[in-house]
């Protein structure tokens, strides 16, 4: 497309035009449409429909150093904890007027610490953070812009600003105790990715299962997660611990997968085999057996409710 032939961009100036005000009336209707008269503002909103404005926050930013965004770095795109996470997120954000700027980082400090540059070039007014290990550079970065930062999914013990985490240690302890409990001898753990955070769940495992005097199970995977690694995860398992009668998984898409592996294998859950899943998607209250209600009461006082999916 040649030069000559591209649309040109909307301005502040073609919206004051087209209604027959000036740019200071746009410009305040922009910032608070209440400020500006019932009709005006009719007028306005009809012309920003017509013509396809898009506000341009740049002056703003340089202006006042701030974008009326808040930066949210995501380890992962294929768990749906996240995205439960972002909404809830927005939810919040949306209603005080900053719009979310996403950021995938993979696991990956390096990857974060790129990110997070990204962000605060854009002069992102916070950032909030799903993990709590970062780069030299990473920290230095924010300690430099003095943006507020919340650090989320854990209970890091040197925080950075705030935190609003969970302790996965103790509530990964109460259901692997609350297993045990109920007569599970042979329970495996789980693992995938092997993040900070199925470490922290494998440490409650483990602390459980040695403090009953039984034997500790790990069955690990560097692989994401996946409702269909789960099948992989079983036989590992079964060929190693043939008198399996125990699952907790780092999460609930491996849990998942782990009850409908176990079914095809005609395996009974969970007269012959509990399996327990951690963060309390939705999808764990659709399958069946589903997730009893006792256990979730049982586990209050952790400060975070794994999910239990198929407990006896």
């Amino acid at each position: 497309m040649s030069q000559a032939n591209k649309k040109s961009r909307p301005t502040l100036e073609d919206v004051a035009n087209c209604v027959g005000v000036t740019k200071m009336t746009v410009s305040r209707y922009m910032r608070n449409p209440d400020s500006v008269a019932q009709k005006t503002r009719e007028k306005i909103a009809a012309a920003i429909e017509e013509l396809g404005y898009i506000e341009n926050r740049a002056p703003a930013m340089l202006s006042k150093s701030s974008s009326k965004a808040i930066g949210i770095l995501l380890p992962s795109l294929s768990n749906q904890i996240f995205a439960s996470f972002v909404q809830g997120i927005e939810a919040v954000t949306k209603a005080n007027g900053y719009e979310t700027l996403l950021a995938h980082f993979s696991y990956d400090e390096l990857e974060e610490e790129r990110k997070i540059a990204s962000l605060l070039s854009y002069q992102v007014d916070g950032l909030i953070l799903t993990e709590s290990h970062h780069t030299k550079r990473t920290l230095q970065m924010i300690k430099n812009s003095g943006v507020p930062v919340v650090e989320t999914m854990e209970m890091p013990s040197d925080p950075i600003d705030m935190v609003v985490g969970l302790d996965h240690v103790d509530a990964s302890y109460q259901v692997v105790k609350r297993m045990i409990e109920a007569g599970k001898r042979s329970i495996a753990y789980f693992g995938a990715r092997l993040d900070t955070r199925t470490k922290l769940r494998m440490q409650g495992y483990d602390q459980a299962m040695q403090e009953a005097g039984l034997q500790v199970k790990h069955v690990l995977t560097e692989a994401h997660s996946s409702f269909s690694l789960a099948d992989e995860l079983l036989d590992m398992a079964l060929r190693d611990y043939p008198d399996l009668d125990g699952v907790f998984c780092t999460n609930d898409d491996i849990a998942i997968g782990t009850l409908l592996s176990a079914q095809k294998r005609g395996i009974k859950v969970p007269s012959q085999l509990s399996v327990v899943g951690y963060n309390a998607l939705d999808i764990g209250q659709t399958i069946s057996p589903s997730s009893p209600v006792s256990i979730r009461h049982v586990l209050k006082s952790a400060r975070r409710v794994p999910s239990c999916c198929c407990q006896s």
